[in-house]
């Protein structure tokens, strides 16, 4: 499969294989992906256990994760001697999904509704996994591409500026699929060369259920690329440690109003830090900045300055200069316009202020 000279040259960059080191040994077949490694671990519940009981559970085996991944990546234990028992870790998340999806709370608004009977909330998702398209996907970041991305339809968020708007806005129909039919697909993708499975929309989030069922089914290793706004629960958070390799997460907006006026939501900056701090104690990450035109002191700032002070000089970050208006974002004053040359540079001197030294180019 074709692939861009960056792709191929990241291969040997040392800030990026330093920040994704296990990412890369999954993806070039040497470790397991963290799921395969959820299906060997015992999970003891049933069926009736509360809600209570099953996180008690989950909060246990989250630690005995950690340690078993860390005594496959050292090699004293041989993941292919271990046996697979009848109910599983991964098990275990989709048990504790189905019951979050009876009063939903996927996302931080947490609409409560009840999916398993076929309502819907805010995003619009119900039962079955709805598809936009399915395909490899050259133009994610280098260590990415090519990148096997699905889009699903539906989001937690309603961006104005949303460059996916037909895509999270239902304006397409899309395909449906059960989990047998989307694992498939991933073993496809990564049959066909990808480096990486890449759930995105849209947003992953309200899909959480499904993908812990699809990859129930799926047997190739595969790194599962959580492409998310951010704007997920704590209990999605839960969920995703031990399931996600990489998070690949937006940071958006600052600590103003900004969310709330474009994107329509509440404590972006609280859930978005939250969710940062996890991702980077359970997997690896990647941290997107979409650069908005007259947004720079208000949102870029802040937000570099918290990435490097909390998260590390080193996080892989991505500054995106690609902003143009889509959607409804003429209803913004300001958004209705591309980023000028000088905004750029304003961008690039606050990352490097900020002393990021791990910037993608």
């Amino acid at each position: 499969m074709f692939q861009r000279p960056d792709a191929i040259a990241v291969l040997n960059d040392e800030l990026a294989k330093k920040s994704l080191a296990r990412y890369f040994a999954v993806m070039q077949n040497r470790l397991p992906a963290k799921f395969l490694i959820a299906k060997k671990i015992p999970a003891e519940f049933h069926h009736g256990d509360s809600s209570d009981k099953l996180w008690r559970i989950h909060e246990g085996l989250t630690v005995e994760f950690n340690g078993i991944q860390r005594e496959i990546d050292g090699g004293r234990i041989d993941f292919h001697k271990m046996e697979t028992p009848d109910k599983s870790f991964l098990d275990l998340k989709i048990e504790i999904a189905n019951k979050i999806l009876s009063s939903c709370h996927l996302c931080v608004r947490s609409c409560n509704a009840n999916r398993l009977e076929g309502r819907t909330g805010y995003c619009g998702c119900g039962l079955r996994m709805v598809v936009s398209s399915i395909f490899p996907h050259l133009g994610e970041e280098p260590e990415l591409v090519p990148s096997g991305t699905i889009f699903t339809l539906g989001c937690t968020m309603r961006c104005k500026h949303c460059q996916n708007w037909t895509i999270s806005q239902w304006m397409e129909e899309g395909q449906m699929y059960d989990e047998a039919e989307m694992a498939y697909q991933v073993q496809q993708l990564r049959l066909e060369g990808c480096r990486n499975v890449n759930l995105v929309g849209g947003e992953p989030t309200p899909w959480l259920l499904q993908w812990l069922k699809t990859f129930r089914h799926v047997q190739t290793s595969v790194p599962i690329v959580w492409n998310s706004n951010s704007y997920y629960s704590p209990w999605t958070a839960a969920l995703l440690a031990g399931f996600a390799d990489v998070y690949l997460l937006d940071f958006k907006y600052g600590r103003g109003r900004c969310a709330t006026e474009i994107s329509d939501v509440q404590k972006y900056w609280e859930t978005c830090v939250f969710n940062h701090l996890e991702a980077k104690k359970h997997g690896e990450l990647i941290i997107r900045i979409l650069v908005l035109p007259n947004h720079l002191e208000c949102c870029t700032k802040p937000i570099v300055e918290w990435i490097a002070q909390n998260l590390g000089p080193e996080t892989r970050v991505n500054l995106m200069f690609q902003y143009r208006p889509e959607w409804r974002a003429f209803d913004v004053p300001g958004l209705g316009r591309k980023l000028t040359s000088s905004e750029m540079q304003r961008a690039i001197f606050l990352a490097k202020e900020a002393n990021l030294s791990n910037l993608i180019k």
